[in-house]
């Protein structure tokens, strides 16, 4: 049975974009850089169910162009290689390499246990040595749900910089890391920062408390608190678009 890939349709919805749209622009990107390519939504549904492995060579150079992410972090169980299987929809298809295992099938969310996907408020604090001073960062994110893994990407219009989270539930217990690109033309000047994270999930499902660990400026390690406090669970494009914004606006 296929893993679905929630981690690209997490990266999809966080862009805005319908399936017709990625797949729009995946042939957009393509054509950019003298690629061309024939995207369309039925190869967008064979990624995100799992059907598909891994896209091919042309497919991942255009889905980094479309997404500003190296193909290893969009969810695919392995890497494009150059044998195309036979499989009569046109080559869209690669055989996964012989060496590669592909991931494990996730295991379903334990019975009673409420189901996380739908956009959250995400706030997190902590101090800047450099400003002498604490700070906040929020984001809506996007919080899909694959049997215990929780996938978080930010909505782009939330904050200038863009925040992703893989977590792993373990009864009221979220664990697992993040990483933020800082903007550009922010204080830190497009660094990007990754850490590690723990949560505990209140009774609810609808709050998530804890702390965050990671590296400073300076290269030293840091930590401060963490929330995800729930907003809506729909995922849908008017839901996303209603909420692609800074919180607080």
């Amino acid at each position: 049975m296929a893993t679905p890939n929630s981690v690209l349709r997490a990266v999809r919805l966080g862009l805005l974009m319908s399936q017709d749209d990625f797949a729009r622009a995946v042939r957009n990107a393509g054509t950019r850089v003298g690629q061309p390519n024939d995207a369309n939504k039925r190869l967008i549904q064979r990624w995100e169910s799992g059907k598909t492995a891994a896209p091919r060579p042309v497919y991942a150079r255009a889905l980094e162009a479309v997404t500003g992410l190296p193909i290893e972090s969009l969810g695919f169980t392995s890497v494009p290689v150059a044998r195309i299987s036979g499989d009569g929809h046109g080559g869209h298809d690669m055989e996964p390499a012989a060496s590669l295992t592909p991931a494990a099938p996730q295991s379903e969310p334990q019975p009673g246990r409420p189901n996380h996907s739908g956009v959250w408020l995400s706030r997190y604090e902590y101090f800047s040595s450099g400003r002498g001073d604490a700070f906040v960062g929020q984001h809506y994110v996007v919080i899909l749900q694959h049997g215990n893994r929780l996938t978080v990407r930010s909505l782009p219009g939330s904050s200038d910089s863009p925040l992703t989270m893989d977590l792993e539930i373990d009864g009221h217990v979220a664990t697992g890391t993040w990483t933020e690109q800082t903007a550009t033309d922010g204080y830190y000047r497009g660094a990007r920062y990754h850490g590690a994270i723990q949560l505990l999930v209140e009774p609810t499902g609808r709050r998530m408390t804890g702390k965050w660990v990671g590296f400073g400026k300076e290269f030293d390690v840091n930590t401060g608190p963490w929330q995800l406090v729930f907003q809506d669970a729909s995922t849908n494009k008017a839901t996303l678009a209603a909420y692609n914004k800074r919180p607080g606006a």
